[in-house]
């Protein structure tokens, strides 16, 4: 009889510690050592999850918070960009103030550790630091300054990632189960703003539609990921975060790729094997996108060709420009 007491008392202890340790709850004095937003010249990150969370903090969920704090501060976003892409029976969720106190109240309900964890990751990295030298160092190395909001946010549907509808309506949902929270924030936001950047050239280019266009936009991007950060990490981390196996993939098929995708270059549906590979499956053992490798590696014979310096130029240059001055489709033949 002993004994079994001796087992009871031990598995409601270890049921106690199991459930306390679940029931861990968010370091809010990090959290509110976060700032609400950073401005850096035309730039803005907000970091609505802050708000998010502290609304939560107390017994009483604080409704005026979402209202002041997380819909009002970027309210073009919510009204603007999820209220439209995710449908008309979405819409009132985030084009209203009920809709948007609704489900941030219920929004930790089903998976509140998994959010703990993705804020530990948050708070382990010196945001604040973090956000401003990156912005700083940003516009020191561009020629133009884009005007953009950014809002760093956990949402009830997810979809968007790393992006949005325009400059003013850009997001970064941390609960996106595609989104690698320490690799974005600390990689990530150089490679988004210089689409925006090199967008504001690209418009004047006849075809920037087009396949080549896209992938040199993306290529461009991932390329001055490399330079900003001095190019300390390898290549291939500068291109969707890929591991030394599969670049070596990519190099080992670069002949091939090119000459396969290249009748897809004038195409402008953006319905074709180089943009969307894992449709159409047009190389199905690819372990990553061909237009972000290709448009980097384009880029990277570019500046290998004309100087080190040589990739600020193509913001004033068109896509197929960039094609030729970089003799890749002379490299490519030489294989």
């Amino acid at each position: 009889m002993r004994l079994i007491t001796l087992i009871l008392g031990i598995l409601t202890f270890l049921s106690y510690t199991i459930t306390k340790a679940q029931n861990t709850d968010f370091d809010y004095k990090k959290i509110e050592k976060i700032s609400d937003s950073i401005k850096i010249q035309n730039i803005t990150i907000h970091n609505l999850f802050k708000s998010q969370i502290l609304a939560h903090r107390n017994n009483e969920f604080d409704s005026i918070m979402i209202v002041k704090n997380v819909y009002l501060p970027h309210q073009k976003l919510w009204d603007s960009c999820y209220a439209q892409i995710f449908g008309d029976e979405n819409a009132n969720r985030f084009n209203t103030k009920e809709g948007m106190i609704k489900w941030n109240k219920t929004l930790f309900e089903k998976s509140k550790n998994e959010f703990i964890e993705k804020t530990k990751t948050i708070t382990s990295i010196n945001l604040n630091k973090l956000i401003t030298t990156n912005l700083k160092k940003f516009n020191r190395l561009v020629p133009y300054q884009p005007n953009a909001k950014i809002s760093i946010l956990f949402t009830s549907i997810t979809g968007i990632g790393f992006g949005g509808c325009d400059a003013q309506q850009f997001a970064l949902e941390l609960n996106n189960k595609s989104i690698d929270i320490s690799y974005t924030l600390e990689k990530g936001l150089p490679h988004e703003l210089n689409h925006l950047v090199y967008e504001n050239f690209r418009n004047k280019d006849s075809d920037k539609s087009s396949a080549l266009s896209q992938t040199i936009d993306e290529g461009f991007a991932c390329y001055f990921t490399y330079i900003f950060f001095d190019k300390k990490n390898p290549e291939y981390e500068a291109v969707e975060n890929m591991t030394k196996e599969n670049w070596n993939w990519f190099i080992k098929n670069e002949k091939e790729i090119f000459t396969k995708t290249k009748s897809y270059f004038s195409d402008s549906s953006g319905n074709n094997p180089l943009l969307r590979n894992e449709k159409h499956k047009l190389f199905p053992e690819a372990p990553k996108s061909l237009n972000y490798w290709l448009g980097f590696r384009i880029v990277s014979k570019y500046v290998e060709k004309n100087g080190q310096n040589s990739w600020k130029d193509i913001y004033k240059l068109t896509a197929k420009e960039v094609l030729e001055k970089s003799e890749y489709e002379k490299y490519i033949e030489k294989l």
